[in-house]
């Protein structure tokens, strides 16, 4: 991969794409694997942008299938990789970041289904329910009505009445 097209075509975008990662692993070395395979992705697929999207919706797009595609890859070889069961304790050393506000957050997240996930990070994200919708592919009406549900699960995820 050339350093230039990291540069312009990845980096600007790296902030979405290490939140999407994260947002589905659960251990450091699953997340630079995401991160790495994400990258590679893109680089690889270049060619076959058709600007029918906005660069950054292609590579959310990008982003948010190669996470889904590696999390199926970990359930079909039996690998358990649902973070709602595991304790704290197990998941603590393996956050991206420090921030314990934030790792609260990634916990309840991957709570979330695979594509509840998504939405609520690219809402995060402060994209526009537009937006979300032509990345996973439904409407904004939909959208705004998942996320409005999206809030509630994870505010009783985090106040502790969903364990």
């Amino acid at each position: 991969m050339s350093n230039d097209f990291y540069k312009t075509s990845i980096w600007p975008f790296s902030g979405i794409i290490i939140k999407l990662c994260r947002a589905y692993t659960n251990s450091q070395e699953d997340f630079e694997d995401y991160f790495q395979e994400v990258c590679l992705q893109i680089w690889r697929s270049k060619e076959n942008f058709r600007e029918e999207s906005e660069w950054s919706t292609w590579v959310y797009r990008i982003s948010l299938n190669v996470c889904l595609t590696l999390l199926k890859k970990k359930k079909n070889n039996g690998q358990q990789f649902v973070s709602d069961s595991l304790t704290a304790e197990e998941t603590e050393d393996s956050h991206a970041f420090s921030d314990e506000s934030l790792n609260l957050l990634y916990d309840a997240i991957r709570r979330l289904s695979e594509i509840d996930r998504a939405i609520i990070t690219l809402y995060l994200e402060e994209k526009s329910y537009q937006e979300i919708a032509d990345i996973i592919g439904t409407n904004p009406n939909n959208i705004g009505v998942r996320v409005k549900r999206i809030k509630t699960r994870l505010k009783k995820i985090l106040d502790g009445k969903i364990n």
